[in-house]
């Protein structure tokens, strides 16, 4: 088990909203299994407890899109364990359409569910991470750096995690508040095992999710899609003081796919 990061060896307390499945859960096993003190949010009691039963994680129902329901779940936090060291923002989703059929209705959901969950988590712990020197980790995504097809709301608001985090480094980190991102490629989530399955139904040549994964990571350097765990690990680096000197950066975590030169990719296809 590895010591705790702060100087009196107290265990350290950890916020990870979005903590009930994929990115988020294993970053609460990683959390824990360095006997740090993991609070997991989320809207579902359900795979909270899970995830809790698993880990030893204390679960929270909030929605961390709401300021009241994350102020709440922030002083609860602060009130049963004395303070908040790290606050790893990962809740998302939604915005999986393109703009022509994106409404306002899921335009407002998509940004509600990918930045206002963090700005508002952000806003209402800051105080307690200043008072401990504490860190928050954004986790983005691939798609806060380049557009795939069809997904406006998700990749505008991914960009938009990355802004933030800028924004509060520039501002936070001179009272000692540490503000990264991490911004995972295809990672094996229950999001991204759906999005599988639906490419299979539509891809003739492809049979089942595996053929799907494999089809999709085929021209990233890695050839495969990361394990939560394998983000969780830096999620881990960017929420501890083995990150000591690093704030407002974006730590890519993709497999490599960011450095593929598309337009050559036709090359490679033909042998060449």
């Amino acid at each position: 088990m590895t010591a705790p990061d702060t100087a009196d060896h107290r265990p350290r307390v950890v916020v990870i909203t979005g903590g009930g499945t994929g990115i988020g859960a294993a970053a609460a096993a990683r959390y824990a299994a360095d006997g740090d003190a993991v609070v997991i949010l989320g809207r579902r009691l359900a795979p909270l407890q899970e995830v809790a039963e698993a880990t030893g994680a204390h679960p929270i129902v909030a929605d961390s899109s709401d300021r009241l329901s994350s102020e709440a779940a922030i002083a609860e936090v602060v009130q049963r364990f004395g303070h908040l060291d790290v606050l790893v923002a990962n809740a998302g989703g939604h915005g999986f359409a393109a703009a022509a059929e994106t409404d306002d209705e899921a335009w407002v959901q998509s940004f509600d569910g990918n930045v206002t969950t963090a700005f508002t988590i952000a806003r209402a712990a800051l105080l307690h991470l200043e008072a401990s020197g504490g860190q928050i980790v954004m986790v983005s995504s691939l798609a806060g750096l380049f557009a795939g097809p069809s997904v406006v709301g998700y990749t505008v608001g991914k960009h938009a995690l990355i802004g933030l985090t800028k924004s509060l480094a520039r501002d936070y980190s001179p009272r000692g508040v540490r503000v990264n991102a991490v911004c995972p490629g295809w990672v094996r989530t229950p999001m991204a095992d759906g999005e599988m399955d639906e490419f299979a139904s539509h891809a003739a040549h492809i049979d089942d999710r595996e053929a799907a994964y494999a089809e999709i990571t085929k021209d990233v350097p890695l050839q495969r899609a990361a394990e939560p765990t394998e983000i969780a690990s830096v999620i881990r680096f960017l929420g501890s003081q083995e990150s000591s000197y690093i704030t407002g950066a974006t730590i890519v975590a993709d497999g490599g796919a960011h450095i593929v030169d598309l337009p050559t990719l036709g090359f490679e296809h033909a042998g060449m």
